[in-house]
């Protein structure tokens, strides 16, 4: 096929779509269900429902192929599992005898038994559940949910594409079992699991699928020959099927590298790639390997995980070079558009001119529809929206917004000493074991606890008119009171105020910062049930008053024991963010950290003696390959330092971090410098305190043992074996006994059970001692 009619012949597709719906109608019949209020068939029409919606909006945006199998009540990963029935043995019973809450027991867990292991997928902010392998795991195919998803579409009249997380993939991201050697590569199951994706891809076929995507973005990471070699084996098995709808490989994130030239040769019909941020790479990739000749090639050029409007003229540039590559040209984003919010039309409170430079999953959809009908039909076609695009990128380019002399001048200024703590560690902990007095095992807690219903109506009667600001301020400082008085019943340590003021970690700081703008609708899914709205970094950054000290001081006249200060740290208000992309994140990363400064000082001088600045994201963020890490690691640490430099040896630097995988960043974690870092771990069994101890992490660290993202109350007994297992690799003088994160999304009525039981735990074992 020429290019020119590679060209007459793109069309417009994406490769996933938001689950929730318009008002978040899919957390709310969950959490129904999960409660009791929701019966199970409830809960599967409303599924039907949004997926009929999501399809109907697609197809008339003008998307020629819409994805089917990208919904999930949960997770697409636990989906996959359950499609390859790699069922543990402890959540087979569940499964058995009630399919759907087999389904939920394995991703929240139950009394009786532990969920799956969380953890981030790639360098996003969205949580999958990690499968567990071992030698001994038998797969079978289960395709019921493809495959009724696919007819669901064909039979409302749409052209579908079935959406699969493909076979090497999935076994990368994988972890042996309890109980299986740690060493085990689950990758080794390979040539099991094949014949399951074979007789799924057959039914698929059968129900009339013409195109199924397997998605392998793990190939985008650095892989070893013998990775390589693994997926040359499978899309030689699996294209080889005759059997089959034809195949479209997807990988998205970063560039593909060493895997492209392997996916080329492969007997499959079609590659997707990114041509987002790694156009340049892949571009050279597909000229190095001559081309996809005969294949389809899906080119993701709007961006799917960012909220600016696509650069029309870029893209369609970047799409005209690519039509002498492959036998046809679509268009698509360059990932799910599951990791942006829905539309920017109920967006209020946003000027409409900044509203114009922002693109959601709606508006996304409208630019791939456009880029596909200038591809195919020439650009004069589209003349009135490239002219719009072009001012609508200068508005945003010349808007005083985005540029403060003042804060660029402060970071101009900024000097290595800046972000250096005055003494060191040795020191430090001298100081704060004199000042602070605490036992052995202190315990404390992450942060937050529960945001009740009667906080939710606070929150909403302020913005309302129902009550004023001082009736909110009287609701907010009775919580206080209530959250300090059970820690300090209890038996905790260290305190903290609770965060009842706050809608979210990253937000209620992005809505006191100048730069960044905050949406009303802009949810994004983080796990399950768990949605998000990230605010907007749109300018430059700085504070222009104290934003926690307040209530921070005020829990702390309540009590004698020490309440830690809490604040998001600067790595974390860029990842949980849509960030600016008109500058280097280092650049912006450094503005946030001078505003954060700003509060610990203040912080530090009202008499907080224990501040803890929270860096979940520093590991999601992680670039995705080797060699692009340490320029991040530089500027990500730094940031941490400069935030937290100025304070005296007495006052201990805390740092939180959770479902991630810690061991590939030990030493960053290290060159924080914070005194005390908390960090999950109950799930993963106490693996990061072994990854610390390995590394000869020098401070203290607490080790989660209590799982607050399951709904189960893990009592006294477990906790302290799970304490005593910390207490294998880190000293009992630098070692904390803490829950894996903060408390927001708990109920009260586990939260006190888990907490009593955490500090009996850790009276029992210190008692040990």
């Amino acid at each position: 096929m020429t290019a020119k009619s590679a060209a007459a012949a793109a069309r417009a597709t994406v490769y996933g779509y938001p689950r929730q719906g318009e008002n978040r109608e899919l957390k709310k019949a969950v959490e129904g269900y999960w409660k009791g209020r929701v019966t199970a068939d409830a809960l599967r029409q409303t599924a039907a429902d949004l997926r009929r919606s999501n399809w109907r909006k697609l197809a008339e945006a003008g998307v020629h192929e819409v994805p089917t199998g990208d919904f999930s009540y949960y997770d697409h990963m636990l989906d996959t599992s359950v499609m390859v029935g790699a069922v543990p043995p402890r959540h087979r019973s569940a499964v058995t005898a009630d399919a759907l809450d087999g389904y939920f027991a394995m991703a929240r867990g139950t009394q009786e038994v532990a969920p799956l292991e969380m953890t981030k997928w790639f360098d996003t902010n969205y949580h999958y559940l990690v499968p567990e392998l071992g030698p001994d795991t038998v797969f079978t195919a289960d395709s019921a949910k493809q495959v009724a998803e696919f007819k669901e579409a064909a039979a409302l009249g749409h052209t579908a594409r079935p959406v699969l997380v493909g076979p090497v993939t999935y076994l990368l991201l994988a972890k042996p079992a309890p109980g299986v050697a740690a060493d085990f590569e689950p990758l080794t199951l390979l040539d099991r699991l094949l014949p399951v994706y074979a007789e799924v891809l057959a039914d698929l076929r059968a129900a009339g699928a013409t195109w199924a995507q397997l998605d392998e973005p793990a190939l985008v990471q650095d892989r070893s020959p013998a990775e390589l070699n693994a997926v040359a084996r499978a899309y030689r098995d699996l294209g080889g099927l005759t059997d089959r709808p034809k195949l479209l490989v997807a990988s998205y994130f970063d560039r593909l590298g060493e895997a492209l030239p392997v996916l080329a040769k492969a007997p499959v019909e079609g590659l997707a790639l990114d041509f987002t941020d790694a156009a340049a790479a892949n571009l050279d990739g597909l000229a190095a390997v001559g081309g996809l000749p005969g294949k389809r090639l899906v080119a993701g050029v709007v961006n799917g995980r960012n909220i600016w409007i696509n650069d029309y003229e870029k893209s369609l540039a970047t799409l005209a070079t690519l039509l002498g590559f492959a036998d046809r040209v679509d268009v698509a984003a360059s990932c799910s558009l599951l990791h942006v919010p829905l539309d920017t039309a109920p967006e209020r409170d946003i000027d409409p001119r900044i509203l114009g430079w922002l693109a959601f999953a709606a508006q996304k959809t409208t630019e791939i529809v456009t880029l596909a009908k200038g591809l195919a039909e020439g650009t004069d076609t589209i003349a009135a929206e490239i002219a719009a695009n072009r001012a609508a990128l200068a508005s945003r380019a010349a808007s005083p917004i985005t540029r403060d002399p003042a804060v660029r001048a402060r970071s101009a200024a900024v000097t290595d000493a800046d972000g250096r703590r005055s003494q060191p560690y040795t020191e430090r902990a001298a100081a704060q074991r004199a000042r602070l007095g605490l036992p052995l095992l202190p315990t404390t807690t992450i942060g937050s606890f529960p945001q009740t219903a009667d906080l939710r109506a606070a929150r909403a009667d302020l913005r309302a008119g129902r009550i004023d600001t001082a009736g909110y301020e009287e609701r907010i400082r009775a919580e206080i009171g209530e959250v300090v008085s059970f820690q300090e019943k209890t038996g905790l340590d260290v305190l903290v105020h609770g965060e009842p003021e706050r809608n979210d970690m990253v937000q209620y700081f992005a809505e006191q910062l100048t730069g960044y703008l905050a949406t009303r609708h802009g949810w994004v899914q983080s796990y399950g049930t768990r949605y998000v709205r990230p605010p907007v970094l749109a300018g430059d950054i700085s504070r222009p008053e104290p934003m926690t000290v307040r209530w921070t001081t005020y829990a702390q006249s309540l009590t004698d024991r020490p309440v830690k200060g809490m604040l998001t740290g600067p790595v974390t208000m860029l990842a949980w963010s849509f960030v600016r992309d008109d500058q280097p994140l280092g650049d912006t990363a450094r503005q946030v950290a001078l505003a954060l400064r700003d509060e610990v000082t203040d912080l530090e001088a009202a008499g907080t003696c224990v501040i803890q600045v929270d860096e979940p994201a520093l590991r999601e963020t992680l670039p995705l390959r080797a060699a692009d890490r340490p320029a991040y690691l530089d500027w990500a640490t730094e940031a941490f330092r400069l935030t937290t430099g100025a304070v005296a040896p007495g006052t201990q630097i805390h740092t939180h971090m959770c479902y991630a995988e810690f061991g590939d960043i030990v030493q960053a974690i290290d060159d924080l410098d914070a005194d005390v870092i908390s960090l999950e771990a109950a799930r993963s069994h106490m693996q990061v305190a072994t990854e610390l101890a390995a590394h000869g992490y020098p401070r203290e660290a607490g080790p989660g043992v209590y799982d607050i993202h399951s709904p189960r109350v893990p009592d006294a007994a477990e906790a302290a074996s799970l304490l005593r297992e910390g207490l294998l690799a880190i000293p009992a003088e630098r070692l904390w006994v803490n829950p894996d994160c903060g408390l927001k999304t708990r109920g009260w009525p586990e939260t006190k059970a888990s907490l009593e039981n955490l500090v009996a735990a850790a009276r029992t074992v210190r008692a040990e001692l």
